[in-house]
């Protein structure tokens, strides 16, 4: 019996790495759907999608997938949004949506396991504070610190038409979007 147990345990451990790669090959892989900003440093990417269904499917694993998607972009694996890679890109002006993605894939993994307490409103009301709270709060800090590295003070409203307005529309598919997916994938799953 504890042959079993420990082969099992084996291929659970298996099986949950190759999820947590999977999801970070995802992640790399919607960075490369990207439509530049004229007037902006950031980009609009699918990322966020991936960011915010991620939780809802493989749960608190998310946060690894994130993780090992930031760190093999920090190592060279061009999969940053433009096929960039290293450090420079974490503290460039988009570095701090990408640490975002990891706290909101923690924040949103949090949430009630059971699908009977996972409402829509709550499940979308989770993605929404994620998206715009949590991405949006590390991304804009970020953003606004690498003008002030280079010299350049700008106002509020100018960090958010270059940081925040433009994506909102895009955000909010993604959100409706991640939504929609989950709840497909939890009818087939029931």
């Amino acid at each position: 019996m504890q042959l079993e147990q420990r082969l099992s345990a084996r291929e659970n451990s298996f099986y949950k790495v190759v999820v947590v790669t999977v999801f970070a090959m995802f992640t790399g892989l919607a960075a490369q759907v990207r439509i530049p900003v004229p007037f902006s440093p950031v980009p609009v990417t699918g990322q966020t999608f991936i960011v915010l269904l991620s939780p809802l499917l493989i749960d608190r694993w998310s946060v690894l997938s994130q993780i090992l998607y930031i760190l093999l972009g920090i190592l060279g694996v061009p999969w940053f949004s433009g096929h960039s890679a290293g450090l420079q890109t974490l503290l460039g002006p988009t570095g701090g949506y990408l640490l975002g993605f990891i706290v909101a894939s923690f924040f949103i993994s949090q949430g009630p396991q059971s699908s009977k307490h996972r409402s829509s409103v709550a499940v979308v009301l989770r993605l929404a504070i994620a998206n715009f709270g949590l991405i949006y709060g590390f991304g804009l800090t970020q953003l606004y610190l690498w003008f002030a590295g280079k010299g350049v003070h700008i106002s509020l409203s100018r960090l958010l038409s270059m940081g925040l307005i433009p994506f909102v529309s895009g955000d909010l598919i993604k959100i409706l979007l991640a939504y929609s997916t989950y709840s497909l994938f939890r009818k087939i799953s029931e």
